[in-house]
């Protein structure tokens, strides 16, 4: 499909991405599955390749470059190499706006450094065992002591929880006040009272890390408060149309190594002599796959640019994640049932694609939930 939406220096930055998920993940991703985690030599890797935290300003070790072709970029050659597990998008679709966006100086020059160099790896800790896409029912508390904040709770599904240097955690310095009583406190690693939990043993996405969270008295400077105390609710919801256009540009991506993956086996297969590709059903099939992905490239392009141009509705965001995400499961599904008996086998990709895809459609807010939010936008 022609796209017209890249410039020489992306084509450049492209070049770059590809060579180091062929070079430095591709060869050690049944590695990192077998051990639920990246390797930190990689983050340091993509740090020193500039891949990540090109928005960070230059004089914390960025470029000043805020523009989210970059980060599609990175999830297209990321998955046309095959799922690497590497969480870059927490990293660079997520956590940029938070540590870029509502930080002091002071916390620019005391976190982005490492940030930028993959040094820092970095988490966002709002899910809970009884909040997902319910923000507001968050249980985690950070109570002021002087010059402290006294963090006590628990966080699950926590991407990156593991390797994690620096979590931004959303607590309630009011409980009293609802949603009006969150806040967004950065704990690092090494903080007394902060524990992390089992390693969760997921369907999917196994090289990249999930992890419980656990905060026993943790004491953190009020310096670590990010943005402004019991505006945390509303950093979160300004952020997440981001997020959401981050999880667009892994759904299209990973769609697509599935469809080409299809299409090789689909040539070479035969059944009863013939290709399986040339039977009128799995033809069919396999069109119906190629123009629904080039649609939704198109929309996802389009959102893109509306991000870069500060005209990203979080109502357009919802529509693109359950969209894409949705297409994504579709076509990955499809994909599978084409490989036959094959497709449920570990040691073919489609497979592992398969299982890596079934949680876009839940993280970041559910389908249900995304539409709700554009109903509701709707006047119902």
């Amino acid at each position: 499909m022609r796209r017209s939406i890249f410039e020489p220096e992306h084509e450049q930055f492209r070049a770059t991405a590809k060579a180091f998920f062929e070079t430095e993940c591709a060869p050690h991703v049944e590695e990192w599955e077998a051990e639920g985690k990246v390797s930190r030599r990689a983050w340091q890797r993509a740090g020193e390749l500039g891949l990540i935290g090109w928005e960070v300003p230059e004089e914390f070790g960025g470029l000043g470059l805020r523009d989210f072709r970059f980060n599609q970029i990175v999830s297209e050659e990321m998955f046309a190499t095959g799922s690497t597990g590497i969480g870059l998008g927490i990293q660079n679709d997520i956590m940029a706006s938070y540590l870029i966006g509502l930080t002091t100086d002071e916390q620019k020059k005391r976190w982005l450094p490492g940030y930028v160099r993959g040094e820092t790896i970095t988490a966002i800790g709002m899910s809970e065992p009884a909040a997902g896409s319910d923000l507001a029912g968050i249980k985690t508390t950070a109570r002021r002591e002087g010059d402290h904040y006294v963090i006590n709770g628990q966080k699950t599904f926590i991407s990156n929880g593991i390797l994690a240097d620096l979590v931004l955690v959303a607590a309630k310095t009011d409980p009293s006040a609802g949603r009006r009583g969150i806040s967004l406190i950065v704990v690092e690693a090494d903080t007394p009272g902060f524990t992390r939990g089992r390693k969760l043993d997921k369907i999917g996405q196994r090289a990249t890390d999930s992890a419980e969270l656990f905060f026993d008295d943790v004491r953190v400077p009020v310096e670590n408060l990010v943005g402004e105390e019991n505006r945390g609710f509303y950093h979160l919801v300004a952020n997440l149309p981001y997020e959401r256009l981050g999880i667009a540009t892994y759904a299209l991506p990973m769609a697509r190594r599935a469809l080409d993956l299809t299409l090789s086996y689909a040539t070479d297969r035969k059944a009863f002599g013939t290709a399986i590709g040339k039977f009128q059903v799995n033809r069919h099939f396999l069109a119906e796959m190629k123009t629904k992905l080039e649609v939704a490239q198109s929309y996802l392009d389009q959102c893109v640019l509306a991000a870069n141009a500060g005209e990203l509705t979080a109502e357009e965001a919802a529509g693109l994640k359950w969209w894409t995400s949705e297409v994504q499961w579709e076509i990955l599904d499809r994909c599978m049932q084409l490989h036959g008996g094959y497709g449920y086998i570990n040691e073919y990709e489609i497979a592992r694609l398969w299982r890596d895809s079934r949680v876009q459609r839940l993280y970041g807010g559910t389908t249900e939930i995304m539409k709700d939010l554009i109903g509701r936008s709707m006047g119902f």
